[in-house]
């Protein structure tokens, strides 16, 4: 039963010290610009980064129709068999 005891008490440092390094890193600025990471990774410069004034609308690529795979034809035409 003493187990638990431990166990509480060691839970509850390790939150409290969670809990502490969260508070420090809000405090030191650690999540003050979220998306400039992500755009840096993405971008050699951030000028780069700009939109083009007008993109235009995209063109869905044509659906062309071709051979089926032997794999998925003999899916297709295998017999069904009625007797069970």
């Amino acid at each position: 039963m003493s187990i638990i005891l431990y166990l509480i008490g060691i839970s509850l440092v390790l939150g409290l010290g969670g809990l502490g390094l969260f508070m420090w890193s809000l405090r030191h600025g650690q999540f003050d610009d979220l998306e400039g990471a992500a755009r840096r990774v993405l971008f050699d410069d951030m000028d780069e980064a700009q939109p083009a004034a007008n993109p235009g609308p995209m063109a869905p690529a044509p659906m062309v129709p071709g051979p089926m795979p032997p794999a998925q034809m003999a899916i297709v035409t295998r017999p069904v068999d009625a007797s069970k």
